[in-house]
């Protein structure tokens, strides 16, 4: 069913969020409501993903009107349905001024200084109707490229883009598939990373619930330039919403004939299947992801070989991330130059972001690369609750590195966040108020990073159980001034020596904080006290 048929549309964001504050419930009586008031067939109820906002609980949109209901009960659909549907007068009393959902356009859709490009769909169609994607411009890529493009064609594409992979490292997408697509071999593999694992981390598991097919149009295309013909969403155990939607959204392509043999009618074959991940962190790193398909332990391989030349069961495998692959469909339909107005001339595109911690507006978020940390916080998330000071942000998940208020005005981007030790990471974006202690933060981080370990190499799985020993004499008053050096010269041996990304990546957020905030390390070690008053020190020393 297409979009475009009844005089209204109503939306309502269904994401685990909002069913846990009754969204189910609420959809129910509005259809109860409507099918009582003889409105079925002028007004269309949607179900779809999140907007990005989780601040105001249950949310109903109605387009063509505009109008945002927040904290929506079952109570409030009575007077939504007879006011507003049946008399044209707004509910005022239960209108969100400061949710802005935009227009339904799906190549640039701008909400005040955010660009969804990735986001595009993701809280406008119905995320269980392959026919809504179609009728937002879904599929046109894929089936542009397999009539008219050469699979070179659509591989030098996405190289001119210079989109990067959007799982943490920032390598160059288009380069990663020219290496497997240089492989003679007779299997390749297109396998979507969907495992997320860091805490405040959950990017992935909105765009696959709001918008699956994006994901799926993207690894055909991938498929399509490097020459596999089988492709697997590796999704993590937990996310179970988003491993139905896929699913469903598979069967669907399927029946459409947009995967299976002979796509299109061009001859070429593709088709994907799900994998549900056990919840391990590890497995989120790419060759530790494909022991765990192989059904062995979920551990890291040496490098090289690279997955791109041997990776699922030793053929050529192109892994990305869940961000990169919703990207790809835009930029082949539109062209590298299309991509390349937004964000910067180094790093191209959007990123989409989880903001998360002290911040007034928290959720979803995709702004143009390049955009600064104070826009971020202050004008898309309306800046810091109760008037607190700001202490830091860690950017790009718990393996970030931490930005500090001279830092506020870095571009983000990967090249200009390396430049200061942090990252883009996982996209998850902590705000930080004053009334924390960096220490205890840090030491929280580590706890997760500890407890995660897959334990192959002992510089992690050794390291990180120091490192928390350490901290946890700091935070509780046994601290001594030689343990500030002591953090700092295994954090550095951990970056240097660990065998994969987890265990270099664990000690960036407690360098970060060191470089930044060593005087209230010293605080803790010296003078046992903690200025935040979050850590209980000299009590626990007298006790």
């Amino acid at each position: 069913m297409s979009m475009r048929g009844p005089k209204r549309h109503l939306l309502i964001p269904i994401d685990p969020y909002t069913l846990s504050k009754g969204a189910e419930r609420v959809k129910a009586a509005l259809d109860k409501a409507l099918a009582l008031s003889n409105l079925t067939d002028t007004v269309r109820v949607v179900e779809t993903g999140t907007v990005g906002h989780h601040e105001h609980g249950v949310l109903l949109i109605v387009y063509p009107d505009g109008v945002v209901y927040g904290d929506v009960t079952v109570d409030n659909i009575p007077q939504i349905v007879r006011e507003h549907l049946q008399e044209n007068r707004v509910v005022e009393g239960l209108v969100v001024r400061d949710v802005r959902i935009g227009p339904f356009d799906t190549r640039a859709r701008r909400v005040e200084k955010q660009v969804r490009l990735v986001l595009r769909n993701v809280g406008l169609i119905d995320p269980e109707s392959i026919e809504d994607y179609i009728a937002h411009e879904g599929y046109e890529a894929a089936a542009r490229a397999l009539t008219s493009l050469s699979p070179e064609q659509v591989l030098e594409t996405v190289k001119a883009s210079g989109i990067q992979g959007r799982g943490g490292a920032g390598f160059p997408t288009g380069v990663k598939w020219s290496f497997a697509a240089r492989e003679k071999a007779p299997q390749k593999y297109i396998v979507c990373n969907a495992d997320e694992g860091e805490p405040g981390t959950f990017k992935d598991r909105l765009i696959l619930e709001g918008d699956p097919h994006s994901v799926l149009e993207g690894m055909l295309l991938a498929g399509y330039a490097v020459g596999a013909t089988k492709g697997y969403v590796y999704i993590r155990g937990e996310y179970r919403m988003s491993i139905a939607r896929m699913r469903k959204a598979i069967d669907q392509a399927r029946s459409k004939g947009l995967l299976g043999r002979n796509i299109l009618g061009s001859g070429f074959d593709f088709d994907v299947e799900v994998r549900e991940g056990a919840g391990a962190y590890i497995c989120g790193e790419e060759t530790a992801l494909l022991e765990s398909m192989e059904g062995k332990r979920g551990e890291p391989r040496n490098k090289p070989p690279f997955p791109p030349q041997a990776g699922l069961w030793g053929m050529p495998t192109v892994v990305n991330n869940v961000e990169t692959l919703a990207n790809i469909p835009l930029i082949v339909k539109n062209g590298a130059s299309w991509y390349r107005q937004f964000g910067t001339p180094t790093c191209p595109g959007t990123k989409v972001f989880t903001l998360v911690g002290n911040i007034v507006s928290p959720g979803l978020i995709e702004v143009p690369m390049g955009i600064t940390l104070r826009e971020v916080i202050f004008d898309i998330g309306h800046g810091i609750p109760r008037g607190r000071g700001f202490l830091f942000a860690q950017t790009g998940g718990t393996t970030g590195g931490i930005l500090a208020a001279g830092e506020l005005d870095v571009p983000m981007a990967y090249d200009t966040l390396r430049q200061v030790g942090s990252g883009l990471g996982s996209g998850a974006l902590l705000v930080v108020d004053d009334s924390n202690c960096v220490v205890d933060l840090v030491q929280n981080f580590v706890e997760f990073f500890n407890h995660e370990s897959c334990g192959k190499c002992t510089l992690c799985r050794e390291g990180t159980g120091r490192l928390l020993e350490i901290l946890h004499r700091l935070t509780s008053g046994q601290g001594d001034p030689r343990d500030i050096d002591l953090i700092r010269r295994l954090s550095v041996n951990m970056k240097r020596a660990a065998f994969c990304g987890l265990g270099q990546a664990a000690p960036t957020p407690i360098l970060g904080a060191l470089q930044r905030f060593e005087e209230i390390f010293r605080e803790h070690a010296e003078s046992h006290t903690c200025r935040a008053g979050v850590c209980r020190m000299r009590a626990e020393v007298a006790a």
